[in-house]
Parts: structure tokens; sequence; C-alpha cells
């Protein structure tokens, strides 16, 4: 049964637009204890019958006063024969209804229906369905999770936001037995998870993952076409937090690794989407397709299924997945070789990197890497000018290709992902025929270097590389296998690997130490958001997705 078209009679009214008010479940007024008004006084009385004594009148009363409520409707005014007095319109009086209501509703209705609170299994309430319990509490459960929702909708303040879904997360084996509530949550939920902040976005993703856990594959499915497309369509620029996307980028993968079977097949879909975008732009070098590829929406949709297949290569088999997507990245470098793509071209090497470390698959980095090296750094009449921060932005202004800033960029980065990718297989039993080819072009540019700040960082690489390619073949030959027994190959060096104590290793951990702080001074130094030096791609919305 598809989730769209669900229409059980068991949730026909559940879409929140009736505004019925629950019925007393006997003959005497559910409010006669506190009088025919219905006051602040009124609402404590109320509250402490629910709290202590599990009153189901009262219970029914304070539904029908949350539901007015969460409407704020002033035309509402008779609850269940109970009226409201002048003062349940303020503010206090409809805050303490809400927050009670969040608070004790759900343990309210497991005591009455007998359910552990630390109970998560949508079974132990489907099982009760039949019952006489259920059938007559079923509307005051509908009635509270339904206001709830519509309250989502209603309220901007993030906290009460926050609250409200937190609750409901707990409620969340009732609102199983009702499809078409699950479904208005899922969808703010998502909503919230976009475009919240904090502890808001959060709670949001947390009862995204329940629903697709603890529900059937076809919620799952909604969950993560709905979220795919919630997350490209808040990642088309960097006006948005980089710390929120990728927030939102590991989440997704958090989802996708809840049936990474049915992800994998849907990730399938999607890089290949990537791919036929990136074909076209090979083919046609249209504008408005080229535009599409160099866009936030595009970088940030292969960084998140970089990030998926890192994760899960490991426990799954995503070779397929890993192929298309590192041609995908290659295209992508070679489609931009110009220096203004220095930062999407970073990018590239380093996705590659990720991947080739998780996977233990040798993906080749060093042209990449050496066309960077080759940019037109070897002057040294670059003037200081503004900091560069090369990864907020996918193209450069022309001005910053003169900067020294520019040239220490090409330098700095161009060595700490050399490194990275030598680091992976420093110890590998064919590293000397890995770095030979590479180190010769590296010796090439540090001949035309004439910056000595420049040629002392490239120097020391190039050092730190023979020693270790000393090192390695020196290993090799004490050893008397032969290259084909791949059992003895693959466990070549893997001692020293854990102690990680070699030359090249300490050599590279300095390095990235220094990376990270040269990126930390940079991000304090950076221009404030809004400012001409933080340019953005234009992006576009041609590539949301294979899924209607």
């Amino acid at each position: 049964m598809k989730i769209e078209e669900t229409q059980d009679e068991e949730i026909g009214s559940d879409d929140g637009k009736s505004l019925d008010l629950v019925q007393p479940l006997d003959s005497n007024n559910a409010c006669s204890h506190v009088g025919k008004h219905l006051t602040s006084a009124s609402v404590y009385s109320l509250c402490e019958l629910v709290k202590e004594q599990s009153s189901v009148p009262a219970l029914t009363c304070l539904i029908n006063a949350y539901r007015a409520a969460c409407h704020n409707d002033s035309e509402a005014t008779s609850v269940s024969g109970c009226v409201f007095s002048d003062g349940i319109q303020k503010s206090e009086t409809f805050c303490k209804i809400i927050v009670f209501m969040l608070q004790e509703a759900d343990a309210t209705f497991r005591r009455l229906l007998g359910i552990s609170n630390s109970s998560s299994r949508k079974e132990a309430v489907l099982d009760l369905k039949n019952t006489a319990k259920w059938l007559s509490l079923r509307p005051l459960i509908k009635s509270y999770l339904r206001s709830t929702v519509f309250l989502l909708n209603q309220v901007t303040d993030s906290e009460l936001l926050a609250f409200s879904i937190c609750r409901l997360r707990t409620s969340i084996i009732f609102l199983c037995a009702f499809p078409s509530l699950l479904h208005n949550l899922l969808k703010i939920s998502i909503h919230l998870w976009a475009t919240g902040d904090g502890s808001l976005s959060s709670h949001s993703f947390l009862i995204i993952q329940d629903i697709a856990s603890i529900s059937s594959s076809e919620w799952f499915d909604f969950c993560f076409v709905k979220t795919y497309k919630a997350f490209i369509s808040n990642s088309q620029s960097v006006e948005r937090k980089f710390e929120h996307i990728r927030f939102l980028r590991n989440s997704f993968v958090e989802l996708c690794c809840l049936d990474m079977q049915k992800s994998s097949n849907k990730a399938m879909a999607c890089i290949l989407h990537l791919g036929k975008i990136l074909q076209k732009g090979w083919q046609t070098k249209k504008k408005e397709v080229v535009k599409t590829i160099c866009s936030w929406q595009y970088i940030n949709c292969i960084d998140m299924w970089v990030t998926l297949i890192s994760a899960s290569i490991h426990d799954y088999d995503l070779q397929p997945l890993l192929y298309m997507i590192v041609q995908i990245i290659n295209g992508v470098a070679l489609l931009f070789p110009g220096p203004r793509y220095l930062p999407l071209r970073l990018r590239c090497i380093q996705w590659l990197n990720n991947l080739s470390g998780s996977s233990g698959v040798f993906i080749p980095v060093t042209s990449l890497v050496l066309d960077v090296l080759e940019y037109k750094i070897s002057k040294d009449s670059g003037k200081p000018g503004k900091v560069l921060q090369p990864m907020s932005t996918v193209k450069l202004p022309k001005h910053w290709l003169k900067s020294r800033g520019f040239q220490e960029e090409c330098v700095l980065s161009a060595i700490e992902l050399l490194s990275e990718h030598f680091a992976q297989w420093s110890y590998h039993i064919s590293f000397p025929e890995l770095a030979t080819a590479p180190l010769i072009h590296i010796k090439k540019v540090f001949e035309k270097i004439s910056t000595e700040n420049f040629r002392r960082v490239i120097k020391r690489f190039i050092d730190q590389v023979e020693m270790n390619i000393d090192f390695v073949q020196k290993k090799r030959e004490d050893v008397s296998f032969s290259p084909k027994d791949h059992q003895s190959v693959e466990s070549f060096l893997q001692v020293e690997k854990r102690n990680g104590n070699t030359p090249f290793t300490q050599y590279y951990k300095n390095i990235m130490s220094k990376a990270a702080s040269r990126n930390s001074i940079s991000d304090r130094k950076a221009p404030g958001k809004g400012k001409r030096e933080m340019l953005h791609p234009n992006g576009s919305t041609a590539m949301v997705s294979t899924y209607s």
C-alpha cells in the first residue's frame, strides 16, 4: 500500500481539517467538578486529576481545551459543555494547557492502555486495535495527535517547535495507528530538519529516523525521497551555514544506513542522474548545463554520496557506486581545468582521497594535483591580498589569481593532498613504483619555482617521499614471497602501519596539523556573509532528482 493512497477508514478524518470536539465519555458534564466556567484554576484542577488519577473525563475536557489552544480559535469558546472564561484567552493559560498536554498526554495514554513507558514497538498499539480500551480512547489520542501536528504549522518559536517534535516522538507508536497523521508529521519534520537550526533540526531528524525504522518499507522510501529533495533544495548556496549543510549530509547518510540495500539502489539512480548532467555538459558545453555542474547543489550532492560510500563500503558491496562516483568526480575536475576553479579541483581531489582511503582501492590523483602545482605560481610578485577561503566558493574572482594568497594555496593544498594520497599507500609493497613517476614531475615543478618559501615546502615533501621509497625497498629486499602471493602482499608492513612511527607518517601528521591551523586562522579572518569577497556560485534547480 502506497503512503499517498491510504484509504483506511481508521484514518479517514486524520487530516486535521475537522475541528469537531471530543465528546465526554459519560452522561455527566466532563467538567462538572469545576463548574460551568473553565478558569485558570479549573485548568489546574483538571491537570491534577489527569496526572494523579488518570481521569478520563478530565482528560477529555483538557484535550478539547488543548485543541482550542492549538488552533487559538476565538470563536471556539464552548468545550464540551464547558465555557472558557475571559482568562482562557490569556497566553499564560494557553501555554499551561499546551505544556501540560505535551508533557503528560503520552504517559497518560500509556497508563490507561497498559503500555510500558519504555515501549517503542508499534505492535503494542496495533495489537489493541479492536479492544474496548482502544476504541474508547482512540478519539482522545487522535485529537491530541492531530492538534499537536496542527500546532507545528502554527508556531514559529523554535524552542516550542523542538519541544513539540520531541514529545511527538515519544508518541510515535500511537501515530502508527493513524497513517495520514504520520504522513503529515513526516512532511513537517522534513521541512523543519532542512530549514531549522540547532536542536529543532536534530529533533526533527530523530523523528524522521524513527518513522523510517519502525514503519513499513514504503515509509522508508518516502523518507529517502523527501529528505533527499529537501537536502538538494537547501544546499544551493553557502548562504546556508556549512555546519548545517554538513549536518544535513551526515543525517541523510545515517538515514540511508537503516536500509543499505534499498539506499544503494536509490543512490544508483541519483548518481546516474548526476552522471547524465555531467555527460550533457561535456557534450554540449551549454552555459546553463555547465553552471548547473559548477553549483553548490551539484557539489553537495557529490559530497553526500562520497560520504555515504566512504562510510559504508567496508560493510556493503558498493563497488558499482564507487566506480560511478569516481568517474563523475574526474569528469568534473577535467571539465573545469583553469586556475579560477582551484576550489572545485581541491574538492575533487579530496573526495578521491577519501574514497581511496575508505575503500582500500587505489585511485590516482597525482595528475590532478600536479595541474594545481603548475598553475602560474612561478612569479613572486603577488600582492598579499585578502584572506583566501577556497572552500567557501567554487570559482575564484580573477583578481585573486595574482595574489600571494592564491600562490600559497596552490602549493600548500597540493602538498597536503599529495601527502594524504601517499600516506594511504606509504606502507604498500608497490609504493616505490607508485611514487616514482609523480616525484619526477614534482621535481620539474620545483625547478620552475623561485619563491623560497614554496621551494622549501616542496623540497621537504620530495625528501620525505624519497626516504619512504628507500624504507619500503629495503623492507622488500628482506622478504622472500612472490608478488603473486596476495596474502603476503597484503600483510606487508602491517605491523609498522599499526605502530605509525615511520618518518613519512610523522611528516604527514605534521602537515595535517599545520593545515588545520591554517584553515582555522582563515576562518577567523574571512569576510562576513553578504560581503563581496564571499562569492557564491549560481545554483540551479535543474538537477533536483530523478524522483517526481
